[in-house]
């Protein structure tokens, strides 16, 4: 905890150098300035409260004349103050004032006042830094159960009915922020939320680590993914927050966060980073189909195999079931149905993150998908009925060849 017990001192040191330093002598006199003996003295005896600073006071007040100009009484007083400031910096420096071994102009000199003990507190609880958050999606799936059993000491029990996600935590904690107004900021701990549908959530966790916690999970994912997703986010916590919580831009203020916020706040990131992935995984689709249709305006004809086709009707309909079932993006969770707070911040990321605007936008782009592959298998049908039927006109003209040459070949033999 900073001191600030001696700051009125100093503050009055200031004034003192400022009224040797800026007492002007009255208007268009000519007459020398004379210091009074008791204003030395007292100069003198307020200076000797100083240790470091009484043998330099003493040489600048002894040199001071009973009759001076106000010239040379500015010159010293500004060597004074030099004086004054090249005491070291170890006995006389503190947070939030100019260091004594810096030199100090007029401007710099201080009003008296100072900052107390319970503002400095208030300052630091209030400026704590933040939580970085980082949503990542590499596979489709991953086994929890084996990832448990191999991580069972970083383990978080659950606290509610959802099955599809785990919660470890690692490192050193100052302060277990599980209870009621407790911190994450300023410790070494960390979380990592691991989802069943292939995303991890990590707290606190800095850059050069990410790596090591992601290939915790890597052993037990399945379906790796060429290009991994990711996103960023930031939790602010604030004790003295008059509300429970408040929004920004790119990040969200709490008074504290506990693992019940943790929780949440991963389920909803898990969840967009997640469907950022399928997003893509149909936008390349609609891109596919519209490069056919172009095709088929220039051409009047595609050549797209059936094949091919089936292959996009499956992938269509698994990215739909995915996204409604997997990823539970119309669940509403646990905590957030025990408790409002978390209600709340379930509620605002979802909204910050555009969940439900996104999820639209993807139902339309699959029904999109959904109208062309009717289309084209309508197309691909026609084109087996239309072979189908050659095949039947061929196969009865051949009938009828054979009919007729029998019967030309019975009548040669009935002739001889």
């Amino acid at each position: 905890m900073r001191t600030n017990m001696w700051r009125p001192t100093a503050r009055s040191l200031d004034i003192h150098l400022k009224a040797i330093l800026l007492s002007p002598p009255p208007l268009f006199s000519t007459k020398p300035l004379s210091l009074s003996p008791s204003c030395s003295f007292s100069t003198l005896h307020f200076l000797s409260q100083f240790s470091p600073l009484l043998s330099c006071s003493k040489t600048l007040i002894s040199r001071i004349p009973s009759h001076s100009s106000v010239h040379s009484i500015q010159k010293l007083s500004l060597v004074a103050v030099r004086c004054v400031s090249s005491v070291s910096q170890a006995q006389t420096t503190i947070s939030g004032t100019v260091g004594w071994d810096e030199p100090v102009s007029c401007s710099e000199v201080g009003d008296g006042s100072y900052v107390s003990e319970t503002e400095s507190e208030s300052v630091d609880v209030d400026t704590r830094p933040s939580i970085p958050v980082r949503a990542f999606f590499f596979s489709t799936s991953v086994d929890l159960r084996s990832l448990v059993d191999q991580n069972k000491q970083n383990f978080i029990p659950p606290t509610s009915r959802m099955t599809n996600y785990v919660v470890f935590k690692f490192g050193n904690l100052r302060g277990e922020p599980n209870g009621l107004g407790s911190t994450l900021c300023g410790s070494d701990y960390i979380y990592m939320v691991v989802f069943q549908y292939g995303s991890i959530v990590l707290f606190n966790v800095r850059d050069h680590e990410v790596d090591g916690y992601l290939k915790i999970v890597e052993k037990h994912a399945s379906g790796l993914l060429p290009e991994m997703r990711k996103d960023e986010y930031e939790v602010r916590e604030k004790p003295t927050l008059s509300t429970w919580m408040q929004a920004g831009l790119d990040h969200i203020m709490l008074q504290y966060l506990n693992i019940d916020g943790i929780r949440t706040i991963g389920s909803v990131l898990g969840q967009s980073i997640a469907l950022d992935y399928y997003v893509r995984q149909v936008d390349g689709m609609v891109a596919e189909f519209t490069d056919i249709n172009r095709a088929m305006e220039k051409t009047g004809t595609f050549t797209m195999e059936r094949k091919k086709l089936f292959q996009l009707v499956g992938k269509a309909n698994s990215n739909l079931a995915d996204v409604i079932l997997k990823l539970g993006l119309f669940e509403r969770s646990d905590i957030a149905w025990k408790d409002a707070k978390y209600a709340q911040i379930w509620e605002y990321l979802r909204d910050e993150f555009e969940l439900t605007q996104r999820f639209a936008s993807l139902d339309f782009k699959l029904k999109f998908v959904e109208h062309n592959i009717r289309f084209l298998q309508e197309i691909l049908q026609n084109r087996k009925s239309d072979f189908l039927e050659w095949l039947i006109i061929i196969l009865i003209g051949a009938e009828i060849l054979i009919s007729v040459y029998d019967i030309a070949h019975k009548s040669a033999i009935t002739s001889l």
